[in-house]
């Protein structure tokens, strides 16, 4: 399969012609990293007696195995002289460039209304691009009435645009010839019209197989073709209901709340405390009154809070000699009887404020005690240096969730305060709260109350896994986000997440590589150094088979890019059904519909004896994903 590309026009300076530099279509071909091996012939005009080029020929490779021809042609008298070859170089084109040179306005107006609707006749609906290239030498003409020397030198913007919407053309401005203008801005444009065309050459050459039914031998398997790649839905967040678990479950609970006078304690944590109050901070020493520097809440923690340094008190559950938690009277009694409702509003993590209010009122009869412990809770999760954040409860409250404008979970990620296990990873130790791992990650759950090592230890070393990935995974228990820098960084996240077992960061990385995947032009594709079936070996190995599905229909779908990189021959040598699946694909679609590969061809010859035979395997499996038609 070959792509043509006519250029017309002059891009060089009238001005400079000496010394200008290597033309638009000559420095594309040099630069681009999906052109390889051009060379370049040129071919004499039949009926012109002048003996110099008309036409420059370039033919090279393009995505590995498309043949390109490009004719660059900067005279146009070829038309007055040469109708006959100019029209079929034109009418057999699968691209048209025309560029000129923005500060030679006489060459412009000239070939706009001489040559112009001639290409428009000749073009029949085929992609134009038209290349404005230089950079304007007066940009600002005289407005003297009677000065006209330099009015009119220069192209303007505005009249290539017009030239592009009577010709229906893409407009482009380069400056210059440099890597960007050419690679970037050129290139891009010239190459998504270059994948438009070998798309509609391959449809009509499949329109004219099936017309004609010109098959020899024995026909290909017909394959169901998926209309589109998989779609992956996030896994809904779980983040307040796991807290909430913790409160209920009574785990790693680090301090007690109780009143001499009051039957029963309330059992909490103070990292989770901390987080959405800073009375609870001062109280546990987090943060000093200086840090505060809100008299109000100083001022409540000294009259609501009490730490008992006693070695036992009334009420208290059994817990583990080495570590108890810290006890915490409660000097108010009406305020301690309600601190279950109060701890179960501030777990849940969004504001059910008229939940709590008719739960205070429940227990307390007297509403003036309602008032007065409400008033309290307002206190409590006050932000400070503001007179209430929590003014009016029942409309902004159930807007807002409580840890969104609170002191988040976050303020304590990889810090020693309140922390009660280290990783050693790397030689490097990270602080953690066990509280919060055992709320979001089972595995950990299982690790700290299970019979192991690690229920007993404070410092727990960490293997097969690095800092910064590690430190991503916890961010995300944390907080329930994560950001991965890259593909690279989102795939080592994701096998930390299936170490783990926690299937919603795995969902979070799957979409964060298919969405880095899907914003890449095929020419970054091409470029990049990112083995994409180590990739899809990875997701199946770990499990992630929506990944490695969506990786499959991408590599199909990107074949001519992805079949020219060394690490897609490992794709033949895998014994996965899937595997057997996608090569089967790729050659139906290439070897009988496309691309015509030489039969001699490795890809062909690999391909051909290792697919028939995975096909069978996979007919045994699945005898409806296949319909095989009689020779």
């Amino acid at each position: 399969m070959s792509i043509h590309i006519v250029a017309l026009g002059n891009e060089g300076d009238t001005f400079h012609q000496d010394n200008r530099p290597s033309g638009l279509i000559r420095t594309y071909l040099g630069r681009s990293p999906l052109v390889s091996g051009d060379e370049s012939s040129l071919l004499l005009n039949a009926a012109s007696t002048v003996a110099r080029p008309v036409f420059t020929e370039y033919q090279a490779s393009a995505f590995g195995n498309v043949k390109l021809v490009v004719h660059d042609c900067p005279v146009w008298d070829i038309f007055d002289s040469d109708w006959y070859t100019s029209r079929n170089l034109i009418g057999g084109a699968d691209i048209v460039v025309i560029k000129y040179n923005v500060n030679d306005k006489f060459s412009f107006h000239e070939v706009k209304d001489n040559y112009i609707p001639v290409i428009k006749r000749a073009s029949n609906s085929v992609p134009v691009i038209i290349a404005a290239v230089g950079t304007r030498q007066h940009e600002l003409p005289c407005t003297c009435p009677l000065c006209t020397s330099d009015r009119g030198s220069c192209v303007s913007t505005t009249e290539g645009i017009q030239l592009a919407k009577e010709l229906g053309a893409t407009y482009l401005e380069l400056h210059s010839l440099d890597d960007f203008y050419i690679g970037k801005y050129f290139g891009g444009v010239l190459e998504y019209f270059m994948i438009q065309a070998l798309n509609q050459k391959t449809s009509d050459k499949m329109r004219k197989r099936k017309m004609t039914n010109s098959f020899h031998g024995i026909r290909p398997p017909q394959l169901e073709q998926p209309e589109k790649m998989p779609v992956l839905k996030a896994e809904a967040s779980h983040y307040h209901s796991d807290l909430n678990n913790l409160l209920s479950c009574c785990q790693c609970v680090d301090v007690v709340f109780y009143h001499p006078e009051v039957p029963g304690a309330v059992q909490a944590h103070k990292i989770v405390l901390c987080a959405v109050s800073h009375v609870f901070m001062l109280l546990f020493n987090v943060k000093s009154p200086t840090d505060i520097q809100d008299s109000s809440i100083v001022r409540m923690t000294q009259d609501l809070f009490a730490i008992n340094r006693d070695a036992v008190f009334p009420g208290a559950s059994q817990e583990s000699c080495s570590n108890p938690p810290l006890r915490v009277i409660v000097k108010d009694a009406l305020f301690c009887s309600c601190l279950s409702y109060i701890l179960r509003f501030i777990y849940s993590g969004a504001f059910q404020w008229e939940e709590l209010e008719e739960d205070i009122r429940r227990r307390l009869n007297d509403s003036g005690d309602v008032c007065d412990v409400i008033e309290k809770v307002k206190c409590l999760l006050k932000t400070p240096g503001k007179i209430s954040c929590l003014r009016n409860c029942k409309t902004y409250q159930a807007r807002k969730p409580l840890w969104f404008y609170n002191t988040s979970l976050k303020f304590f990620l990889n810090k020693p305060m309140l922390a009660d296990v280290v990783f050693e990873i790397q030689g490097t130790a990270v602080p953690a709260h066990r509280a919060i791992l055992v709320a979001r990650c089972e595995v950990m759950a299982a690790m700290f109350n299970g019979n192991y090592m690690e229920a007993k230890s404070v410092l727990i070393p960490v293997y097969g896994v690095s800092k910064e990935t590690f430190l991503s995974f916890l961010e995300y228990l944390y907080t329930d986000s994560c950001c991965p820098a890259g593909i690279f960084q989102a795939m080592c996240l994701l096998i930390c997440a299936e170490m783990y077992q926690v299937s919603r960061l795995q969902h979070i990385c799957e979409l964060s590589i298919i969405t880095q995947l899907q914003s890449m032009p095929s020419r970054e594709l091409a470029s990049m150094n990112l083995d994409i079936v180590d990739l899809l070996k990875k997701a199946k190995f770990h499990h992630s088979d929506c990944l490695s599905t969506w990786l499959l229909h991408f590599i199909a779908t990107n074949y001519l890019i992805f079949s020219q990189k060394p690490e897609f021959q490992d794709l033949s040598g895998s014994h996965s059904v899937a595997m057997a699946v996608l090569e089967l694909t790729v050659l139906t679609k290439l070897v009988w519909s496309s691309q015509k590969l030489p039969a001699s061809s490795p890809q062909v010859l690999g391909l051909k004896a290792y697919a028939t035979t995975c096909c069978l395997e996979f007919c045994h499996y699945n005898a409806t994903s296949f319909t095989f038609a009689s020779s």
